[in-house]
């Protein structure tokens, strides 16, 4: 399996688990959020990357998408990992936890002190992965929708 950034062709095999992913989180996604989520991956002044998992055949079964984030209280920067997806049909071989050391590695490459990311409480098989990282804070997340 090679980790690597997404290229601008693969924009169809990127849609689709980027849909599935929303799915997953029982999210309706538009087609102008999907475009602007596109475009944010290839413009360089936007500090958001979006890496792959490439099979031996060449096929993309997994993504991340992550971004910088200013901490304040540390007076830094942190990255946000903001999104982790892998294909169902090959979840749990090591492609998520692949997918999390490439974003560590670009962490510690660029001087950046951590890497932060989100998931639900109930999502029981990607806390396993995570848990082996580090234990879950105490930090609850509110989201409020304007």
């Amino acid at each position: 399996m090679i980790i690597r950034a997404i290229k601008e062709s693969e924009r169809a095999a990127w849609e689709k688990m980027f849909y599935a992913y929303a799915d997953f989180y029982h999210v309706d996604i538009s087609t102008e959020s999907v475009n602007t989520v596109w475009g944010w991956i290839f413009d360089p002044a936007q500090d958001f990357w979006c890496d792959v998992a490439e099979d031996d055949n060449g096929n993309l079964v997994g993504f991340t998408q992550y971004q910088l984030m200013h901490r304040s209280l540390g007076g830094s920067m942190v990255c946000y990992l903001s999104d982790l997806y892998v294909s169902p049909d090959i979840r749990g071989n090591g492609t998520g936890r692949a997918l999390i050391d490439n974003v560590v590695q670009f962490a510690k490459e660029n001087n950046v002190p951590g890497v932060r990311w989100l998931t639900q409480e109930n999502n029981y098989a990607a806390r396993r992965l995570y848990d082996t990282y580090v234990s879950k804070s105490d930090f609850l997340l509110y989201s409020v929708s304007v």
